[in-house]
Order: structure tokens, then C-alpha cells, then sequence
């Protein structure tokens, strides 16, 4: 590996001029003291050897001494600590190894604290998600108790609404142990052979009968062969589906409320687009949609909440199957998911 021309340089003037002055010291007969010529010799020799040890000094201990002091930085964990890349010229492998495992472990840091912060971002939902059922089931449960619920239909009315409570906590539970799974790559998926338009035909009468029960009108088209083929897992998809449905009907806020569901072939690719005219995503939300755990700030203000999971893992079904999804929303207008799943 190459350590700087200037390196060479000195090696050559040690070497070299050494050898050429003790030749010609041995060779010329007609001078009339050797000793001159050795003393000369020593002479040139001091100095090429103070040059180099100056050189050595200048372009080899130095920078070794300021990436001892970076070094420290980074191990006390400063990982902005930047060295002069000028300063490692003669030794430039050196200083793009240090580079690279500065901004390695800088990425490494910054992905732990990202981490941290979900991980207290999510006991924090957890915690608000679970406590609301919680104190509405508790309260419930004191009426019984407290003989509030004086006949036997409030008695029933009071567990209905504990049942219904308790139905939103596991959901819940099994949302995030799911999401565990899945995000951890623990989970196996079945993907077999399936027929897109069969897949989706049978996916939208159990759901157009669900939308129906609601009163959102839906509408449906696929522009699909009916002999193209897809390597899916079916269960897995329609959670994906699913999840994305269902948070279109949690914030629909229209009068007159649609959702809209497309499925279109192309060359190499199944295009799907779930469409509503629900109350929208703000701009400064919508990038961050897909992350996990997150919340905007509408569904925190209101008591459709939510822990925040569902549309990363659609986002995580979605890019298992080797695909892609995307958000299109305008506040107050509605939004569009668009899936790719590549054939």
C-alpha cells in the first residue's frame, strides 16, 4: 500500500546518495585523503538522517498524535470529532479507515438514541392505550359493584361495554406482539402461487359487506388477466389490507363517507390503490406515517388514538414481499395508499 511519494523520497536519498558518494570516495585515486571524503560522507549522511527524522516527525507522529487525541473523543463519545484530512497525506489509509469507523459508530449512536426514544415514545402510548380501557372498565365494574347498575339490562348494558373494553385490549397486545414478531424477522411467511384477481375478487365481498354494515359506500375495480399470477402471502396481505381499511374508517369525517379500491396490472408490477375522502393527513405528518409508533397530532387530540402501529405494519408486509408503499393525502380531502407488489 502506498504511504506518500514523500517517503519515498527519503528512502532514496538515504540509500542513493550514500552509495554514490562511497563509490566515488573508493574510486578516486588521485585523492590524496580518504578521510576527507569518509568525514564528508558522515557528514551528509547526519543530515539526510536529521531531514528524515524531520519529516517522519512532521508528516508521521503528528497526525499519529492528533488521531491519539481523536481517538479519545470518540471514545468518550464525541463522535462529531473530525480530523484534517490534509494532515494524513503521506498515510491517507489510515486516516479513511478512522473515518469510516467514526461515522459507523456516529450511524450506530444515533440509530441507539432513535431507538430509545421509540421505546419510550411507545411505553408512553401503551400506557395512555391501555389505561383509558383500563379506568372505563374499572369504573364499570365499581357501578356493578356499587349497585349503580340497579337493574339486570344496565347490569348487562355495563358488561357489554367491560366485553367490548376488553376486546380493544387484546387487539392491542396482539397488535404489538405482532408488530414484534414481524420487526424482529421472527415471523415465517407462507408465500404461495396466487391468482390477483381470484385474490382480490374474494377479498372485497367480505369487505364490501363490513363497509356496508357502516354505511361507507365502496366501489371497487381491478384491471388485472385473469391467468396473472403472484407470489404473496395471502393472510399476511390482507392484514396489510385490513389495517389500512380500518384506519381509513377511523377517521372518516364525511357525511357522505367513500373509500374506493383499485387493483391495476402492469408489465412487471400490481398496482393497488385504497382511496378515501376521509379527513386527511397534514403535510408535516404525512412523511412520517409509516414509522412505528407514531401518532399525529389530530389522533392524539381525540379518543381514536390508536398505539400508532398499524400502518408500519403494513409497511413491513409490504417491503417482506419485496414491495413498495406510499401515502398521497390532502387535509380535509381525503387519502390515497398506494401499494406495488412486484410480480
Amino acid at each position: 500500500m502506498k504511504i506518500g511519494s514523500g517517503l519515498f523520497s527519503v528512502v532514496c536519498l538515504v540509500i542513493v546518495v550514500p552509495s554514490i558518494l562511497l563509490i566515488y570516495s573508493i574510486n578516486y585515486e588521485t585523492a590524496r585523503d580518504v578521510d576527507l571524503w569518509l568525514t564528508i560522507l558522515a557528514c551528509v549522511i547526519d543530515v539526510i538522517a536529521i531531514v528524515m527524522w524531520f519529516w517522519i516527525y512532521k508528516r508521521i507522529l503528528v497526525p499519529l498524535d492528533k488521531m491519539r487525541i481523536a481517538t479519545k473523543k470518540i471514545a468518550d463519545g464525541n463522535f462529531d470529532y473530525e480530523l484534517d484530512e490534509r494532515d494524513f497525506v503521506e498515510i491517507p489509509f489510515l486516516y479513511n479507515d478512522f473515518e469510516k469507523m467514526r461515522i459507523k459508530l456516529k450511524e450506530n449512536e444515533e440509530e441507539k438514541i432513535l431507538s430509545e426514544n421509540a421505546a419510550r415514545e411507545l411505553v408512553s402510548n401503551i400506557s395512555h392505550d391501555l389505561k383509558t380501557p383500563l379506568t372505563a372498565i374499572r369504573g364499570y365494574v365499581e357501578g356493578i359493584l356499587d349497585g349503580v347498575a340497579s337493574s339486570p339490562q344496565k347490569v348487562r348494558d355495563y358488561l357489554t361495554t367491560i366485553y367490548n373494553k376488553t376486546n380493544d385490549m387484546t387487539k392491542l397486545i396482539d397488535e404489538l406482539l405482532y408488530y414484534s414478531r414481524v420487526s424482529g424477522n421472527e415471523f415465517s411467511y407462507n408465500f404461495e402461487k396466487t391468482n390477483v384477481k381470484e385474490f382480490f375478487d374474494d377479498y372485497v365481498k367480505d369487505l364490501y359487506l363490513e363497509l356496508d354494515t357502516i354505511r361507507i359506500n365502496f366501489s371497487y375495480s381491478a384491471n388485472v388477466d385473469a391467468d396473472t399470477v403472484i407470489d404473496i402471502d395471502r393472510e399476511q396481505i390482507k392484514r396489510a389490507l385490513n389495517n389500512i381499511v380500518a384506519n381509513a374508517v377511523k377517521y372518516m369525517d364525511k357525511e357522505d363517507p367513500e373509500i374506493h379500491f383499485r387493483v391495476k396490472e402492469t408489465m412487471d408490477a400490481i398496482n393497488i390503490r385504497i382511496s378515501d375522502n376521509g379527513r386527511g393527513i397534514d403535510e408535516k405528518d404525512l412523511p412520517h406515517i409509516f414509522e412505528r409508533f407514531y401518532r399525529s397530532d389530530a389522533s392524539r387530540n381525540t379518543k381514536l388514538g390508536g398505539s400508532g402501529i398499524g400502518l408500519s405494519i403494513v409497511k413491513k408486509v409490504i417491503e417482506n414481499h419485496e414491495g413498495s408503499v406510499v401515502a398521497i393525502s390532502k387535509s380535509g380531502v381525503g387519502t390515497d395508499i398506494d401499494i406495488v407488489l412486484k410480480k
